[in-house]
C-alpha cells in the first residue's frame, strides 16, 4: 500500500498530476477537484509537494491497474473513505463526486440537505438519501476542515483579476500585456482585495509613485 509521495509536478492535467517521486519513478495520481484547487497549501517554489494517499486496483474486463488519489492530509483521506461505503459509492465515484469542499459535503451530510448532495457529480437525489442515511451523525469532525476560505479567496482573487482585466482591454492595452501589469502587481502587492486597489497599483508601478501615506496631512 502506498500511503503518501512526495516529489515533484512533472504534468498537470484536469483530474490527476504526475508526480516525480525520485529514482526515476512517475506516478500518476488522481485527485479530486476540491484537492486540486488546493495545491499551494502544500506545494513549494519548486513544484515540490506531499500527499496522503489512498490507493486500490480498478478492475476492469481484462485487466486491473493500481489507482493512486491524493488529499491533502489524513483528515481528507478519512472523508474519502468514509464516503465510499455508501451502497454504490466507488473510489471513481467519489473523485468524481467531491468537487465542493469537504467541509461543505460534511455539513450537508450533517444537516440532511439532499438538495446539495444531489447536486454533486454523478449523484442523484436516490443516491443523496443514502449517503445521508448511511453518515449522517458520523462526520461532523470534517465539517471544521478549512477548505472553504481558501477557495473563496481564490475565486475572489479570480475576480478582481477579471474586472481589472476588462478594464484594462477597454482602455486599448492588448491582453498580454494586461496581463502582464496584473501579474506584476500581484506579485509586489498579493494581498490586494479589490480591482480598483490592483489598478491603482498597476498605476503607480508604471508611473514609479510611492502608494500614499497614511494619515497624510494631519
Amino acid at each position: 500500500m502506498i500511503g503518501r509521495i512526495s516529489g515533484r509536478i512533472i504534468e498537470k492535467k484536469s483530474d490527476f498530476l504526475l508526480i516525480e517521486a525520485g529514482a526515476g519513478l512517475y506516478y500518476e495520481v488522481f485527485l479530486p477537484q476540491t484537492v486540486m484547487q488546493r495545491l499551494q497549501e502544500n506545494q513549494d517554489k519548486e513544484g515540490c509537494l506531499n500527499l496522503v494517499t489512498y490507493d486500490y486496483h480498478q478492475i476492469e474486463a481484462s485487466r486491473s491497474r493500481p489507482v493512486l488519489i491524493g488529499f491533502i492530509n489524513e483528515i481528507e483521506r478519512d472523508f474519502f473513505e468514509q464516503f465510499i461505503t455508501v451502497s454504490g459509492i466507488g473510489p471513481r465515484a467519489a473523485l468524481k463526486a467531491l468537487n465542493k469542499p469537504i467541509s461543505e459535503i460534511a455539513q450537508a451530510i450533517h444537516e440532511g440537505d439532499t438538495g446539495f448532495l444531489s447536486s454533486l457529480p454523478g449523484i442523484g437525489p436516490q443516491r443523496a438519501r443514502e449517503i445521508v442515511a448511511k453518515l449522517q451523525g458520523k462526520i461532523g469532525k470534517f465539517g471544521l476542515i478549512q477548505d472553504c476560505q481558501f477557495i473563496k479567496q481564490k475565486e475572489t482573487k479570480k475576480n478582481i483579476i477579471e474586472e481589472a482585466l476588462s478594464v484594462l482591454i477597454q482602455l486599448q492595452y492588448k491582453k498580454p500585456e494586461a496581463m502582464q501589469m496584473i501579474n506584476k502587481a500581484l506579485e509586489k502587492s498579493p494581498g490586494l482585495k479589490t480591482s480598483e486597489e490592483l489598478l491603482n497599483e498597476i498605476y503607480r508601478q508604471r508611473h514609479g509613485e510611492r502608494p500614499p501615506a497614511k494619515n497624510a496631512g494631519l
